[in-house]
This record gives C-alpha cells, sequence and structure tokens, in this order.
C-alpha cells in the first residue's frame, strides 16, 4: 500500500477526480477494486454481476488472461513508439481487424477511442468529398469530441455545438414512431422518405456524409427494421455521399456478429471502432477505410494524427483480443446467449410485468423500455429507475441505466447460467417496483 491510501479511494476520487456528465457535488462512484469474467468486485470484496459490461466495452470481460499477458509481454519489449514509425504488433491489428470489415476495405487509421475515430472519418469523408455537410440521427451518441458530440444527437450536444455543418434526421423507431408508422415495413418506408427530403431540401451536392450507428446504442439499441440500412446506402450512392456506421458500442461480438453490419447487407464506406476491439484493456478505436477513400490521401497528405495512433501496448491487447475470440468462440458465444436466453427471457418479462414497454435487441446488446402506461407508453419516472438501479446493485448485479430503460449487455463471454442469473435479479426487481405503484 502506497503512502497515498491513507485516506479511502472514495475521499480521494471526491478531493481530486472531476467525472464526466456530472453535477460533481452530487457524486457517489462504486468503488471498483477488481474483475474477473463477467464480475467486478469492490474493496470490501463483494461481488456484483457486471451486467453493463462498464461502459458497453468488456466484451471480453474482465482480466482475460491472454489479453493481460499480451499487454505484459509487449510492455516488456517496447512500450511506446511514434505512430509515424512501422511496428510490426501495429500492422497485426490492423490485419486483425481487416478480416472482419466489409469486402473492399484495405486500411486501418487508429485513434485513441471511438470518439475521435468518428472525428476522423467525418474529416476523410469531408475530404474525399469537397462537401461539408454531416447527416447524423437524432437518437445517437457518437462521442464528446468537437465534431462527433455535434453529430451525436441527444440533449449532449446542446451545450457543444460549436462544429458546422451538422444536419439531423428521425431515424427509425417503431415502438415511439415519428412517422405514425404501425408496421416495420411503414416505419422503414417513411423513414428513408424523410431522409431523402432533408438530402434533397439541404442540397445533396453539399452533405458529405451520413454518420449512423448501425444499431443506435446508447440510445436504446434500436435494431433497425429491415431494408432500412440498405435504403441508406442506396441513398448515399444516389446522392454520392460517404456512408459511416459508427459501430464503437456495436461491434465486435457485441450483436452475435463480429461486427453489427453484418446482420444487414450494407457495405458502408467508413467504419468506426474501438470499445470491443480490445475491451478496453488499452484505449484504442479507429477507422476502417474502404479503398476509394484510402486512395484519396495515396497522393494527398491526410491532415490529421494523434501521438498515440496504434499505441504498442493497445495494438497487443487487440491481437490479442481478436484472437482469442477466435479461438474461444466468443462471438458464437454472444449469438446463443441472445438466442437462447437473453431474448426469451426478455420476452417473458415483457408479458408479465406492466412496467415493460417493449424488449428489443440481439446478441449480448438489448435494452428493456419501461413505461408507466403500457397503452400511453408514457416512460417512467427518474424516481421509478434510480429505485431499479438501487434494487439490482442491492441484489449484486451491476447495471446500465440510461433514461427510462435498463440495457441488458453482459461481457460476450458471459455463461448462460449468468444471463440467467441477471435477468431473475432483474425480473424480481421490476416486478416489486411494480407492485409498489
Amino acid at each position: 500500500m502506497s503512502s497515498h491510501e491513507d485516506g479511502t479511494t472514495l475521499q480521494l476520487d471526491r478531493a481530486h477526480v472531476f467525472h464526466s456528465w456530472s453535477a460533481q457535488a452530487h457524486l457517489n462512484p462504486m468503488a471498483v477494486a477488481g474483475g474477473s469474467g463477467s464480475h467486478v468486485w469492490d474493496e470490501s470484496g463483494r461481488r456484483y454481476l457486471d451486467f453493463s459490461s462498464q461502459l458497453v466495452n468488456t466484451n471480453i470481460g474482465h482480466q482475460h488472461p491472454k489479453v493481460v499477458a499480451a499487454i505484459q509481454e509487449q510492455a516488456a519489449v517496447l512500450t511506446t513508439i511514434a505512430p509515424a514509425t512501422a511496428n510490426r504488433t501495429r500492422g497485426e491489428a490492423a490485419e486483425r481487424i481487416l478480416a472482419h470489415a466489409p469486402d473492399g476495405f484495405s486500411k486501418i487509421f487508429f485513434t485513441n477511442a471511438g470518439a475521435d475515430a468518428n472525428e476522423n472519418a467525418i474529416r476523410m469523408a469531408r475530404l474525399h468529398t469537397g462537401r461539408d455537410k454531416v447527416v447524423s440521427a437524432y437518437r445517437s451518441y457518437h462521442g464528446n469530441t468537437g465534431a462527433a458530440v455535434v453529430a451525436t444527437g441527444d440533449w449532449r450536444r446542446l451545450p457543444n455545438e460549436y462544429a458546422r455543418g451538422h444536419l439531423h434526421v428521425f431515424g427509425p423507431y417503431l415502438y415511439r414512431t415519428e412517422f405514425w408508422a404501425s408496421t416495420p415495413e411503414e416505419e422503414c418506408e417513411r423513414a428513408l422518405h424523410h431522409l431523402e427530403r432533408i438530402l434533397q431540401v439541404e442540397g445533396p451536392d453539399t452533405v458529405a456524409a451520413i454518420l449512423l450507428e448501425t444499431i443506435p446504442g446508447t440510445a436504446g439499441v434500436l435494431v433497425p427494421p429491415p431494408g432500412y440500412l440498405p435504403g441508406v446506402r442506396a441513398l448515399a450512392d444516389r446522392y454520392g455521399i460517404v456512408l459511416i456506421l459508427d459501430e464503437v458500442m456495436a461491434g465486435f461480438g457485441r450483436t452475435g456478429a463480429w461486427l453489427a453490419l453484418d446482420h444487414y447487407d450494407v457495405r458502408p464506406d467508413l467504419v468506426t471502432f474501438a470499445k470491443g476491439v480490445n475491451s478496453g484493456y488499452v484505449p484504442a478505436g479507429g477507422v476502417m477505410i474502404s479503398e476509394p477513400i484510402a486512395t484519396t490521401f495515396d497522393d494527398r497528405v491526410f491532415p490529421g494524427g494523434l501521438t498515440y495512433s496504434g499505441h504498442p501496448l493497445a495494438m497487443a491487447a487487440i491481437v490479442a483480443t481478436l484472437d482469442a475470440m477466435t479461438e474461444e468462440k466468443v462471438v458464437e458465444n454472444a449469438a446463443a446467449i441472445g438466442t437462447d436466453v437473453l431474448g426469451p427471457g426478455l420476452a417473458a418479462l415483457a408479458e408479465r410485468n406492466p412496467l415493460v414497454g417493449e424488449v428489443r435487441g440481439l446478441g449480448v446488446f438489448w435494452a428493456v423500455e419501461l413505461v408507466a402506461d403500457q397503452a400511453a407508453r408514457t416512460p417512467v419516472s427518474a424516481e421509478v429507475m434510480g429505485r431499479i438501479k438501487s434494487g439490482m446493485l442491492e441484489r449484486d448485479v451491476l447495471p446500465f441505466v440510461a433514461d427510462n430503460r435498463v440495457h441488458v449487455v453482459p461481457p460476450c463471454i458471459v455463461t448462460p447460467d449468468e444471463a440467467a442469473l441477471g435477468l431473475e435479479v432483474l425480473g424480481t426487481v421490476l416486478d416489486e417496483v411494480a407492485a409498489s405503484l
């Protein structure tokens, strides 16, 4: 124990750490001391089933021994190197990622996280097209850097709108349709019409990119209806617009596929990633670049870079993570958990509990939308959500709570028994809260 541990972890945190997205005087964060697999524990040794994957990023679970060993081995050889150099581990990481990219992708630009991946994808699209505007969805989150946070559609963009050329549209969300739709087919058709009309009135020849999360995550795990993403691709082709798919949260096993786009007949021009590519063991993200856009910069300087782009420790973590996921069939496990445990279990919960308005998702990527009135679809209050969160923590399950939703997002390595236990706790808490209202 160091001399700095005279105070408790929470005392040190509250004295010196400035937290994101928070009013600092009202914080009481959980002090996490360690983790393994699908569990974390606090400093008293109390264990929690991590049904949040932290920020939906520990896809391979906590402290995977192969990834930890790879970071340790790389640290003993070369801890850091400038991005202008070539490095074997960086090249291998790019090769591993491209093995899961759509056909026609040839290069990876490495970043530190998902936000700067989106930042640089936007930059590439603007330079490639010579256009300025970026169209994204209101129900979205793309990161907390200059352009990425303005591309974001939710409330977090409003205090941060300093970037230029950003427009927003409503994407498909049948449960709360903006288009008076009553079927997935209607929602898809009308959402695509809405998007095209925005492009037309803005001037298609001014739009550089359409930036969408393949499956919007923080906004509610909004699984797009069949035909929507191919329809967006067709609009992008019609007007010469770059299609960027944000796979930061949905990628690398989360949906039961290597990339969420694998579920759909769509080929983007750029794909952004982070989180699950190495489960955040060392910060890393990047942009998968299709050949036409990569070629744009063959003889033209790309005006972007990061000191830690392709950091060796992060690259070693990527290689080890993707290799372990392949060898241990982690993606297949995520798909099976979704099909066999989470999907049926959440459907049964929706049938019996009056607070559940809708459940939706794939793999280990689900949302339970909670309502005070099923007919009116009125969201439950913040007070109710606080009770649900507290109830799950009291029963040793760490939830991911957003607005009026509980997101069911355990690691991709979660076992059937662990997934069933988490569902049992969620169901018990929801039943108790519903009975008390």
